[in-house]
């Protein structure tokens, strides 16, 4: 059995203290537990698509986890589509900062019967040469994965009602990109589809599937931002155990987690759209 941590929309920068007392919370339970991967799905930092140092301070902590740290961007760390955030799109300067001071924005790993996959959510639909590339290296690790199960890390929900919804909106894959996923959401050895960005946790199965949002570990958003989304407004992190054909869930949440709401903090924090 592997286990994996992800921590979503930790949101850390050397310009406050916010938001580090719940990353001790997990560091503490890592220590003690023992995880065999850390995957971070995006909004690693506050303000990494403008600031080299948000970025190196957010994977500077991240590392000081026991285990090995797996790291995607968010909207935060990259921009993203210009429809959704057209001061901060989501170009090669922004990518390129990401790959030098944390790592590759997609990536693969093999652990024991499973294929983890990370992917960088906020260049799909964008038109940029990397979307086409992310899009062969997806098909060549469905076509590649042969009896292994699936565990699939995206920092944007591939989808937030149905997967076949047609509206663009900021919380989602955007519609016309999704086929780009299919190779791996239609996958028979698919078990694992978890995501952030939503700052709401919340699962379900679709068929053997588990589609899992993590909660974030800095803040709340006020539910009249978010009309329509389901899920539960909680901090924490997701811990995943991958057994041989299913995987199984645990929200973790330990006592003592700050809860903010995102108003509360605004002026000390994003001064633009996120």
């Amino acid at each position: 059995m592997t286990t994996i941590l992800q921590i979503s929309d930790a949101h850390l920068s050397p310009r406050n203290a916010l938001f580090r007392r719940n990353l001790a919370l997990i560091q503490e339970w890592a220590e003690a537990h023992q995880p065999e991967l850390v995957v971070a799905s995006g909004d690693l930092s506050l303000d990494g698509a403008d600031s080299t140092e948000d970025l190196e301070f957010a994977v500077a902590l991240l590392r000081r986890l026991p285990a090995p740290v797996l790291a995607i961007p968010g909207n935060h760390d990259t921009g993203s589509h210009p429809r959704t955030m057209p001061d901060q799109p989501v170009n090669a300067t922004r990518l390129a900062r990401f790959r030098l001071t944390v790592g590759p924005d997609w990536w693969m790993q093999d652990q024991p019967g499973w294929r983890v996959l990370g992917l960088n959510t906020e260049i799909m639909g964008s038109g940029l040469p990397d979307e086409s590339q992310q899009a062969a290296f997806i098909a060549d690790a469905a076509a590649g994965a042969g009896n292994r199960r699936l565990a699939v890390f995206l920092h944007k929900p591939a989808f937030v009602t149905a997967p076949d919804d047609p509206s663009f909106d900021y919380w989602s894959v955007p519609p016309q990109a999704r086929p780009t996923l299919a190779p791996l959401l239609s996958h028979p050895g698919l078990r694992l589809v978890a995501s952030g960005h939503l700052h709401l946790y919340r699962e379900e199965m679709r068929g053997a599937a588990r589609f899992a949002w993590a909660p974030a570990l800095s803040f709340l958003v006020e539910p009249e931002m978010q009309a329509g989304l389901p899920g539960e407004r909680l901090l924490g992190t997701l811990v995943h155990r991958l057994h041989a054909d299913h995987a199984e869930t645990t929200l973790l949440s330990p006592d003592g987690i700050e809860t903010r709401w995102l108003e509360q903090i605004r002026d000390q924090t994003y001064p633009r759209q996120g």
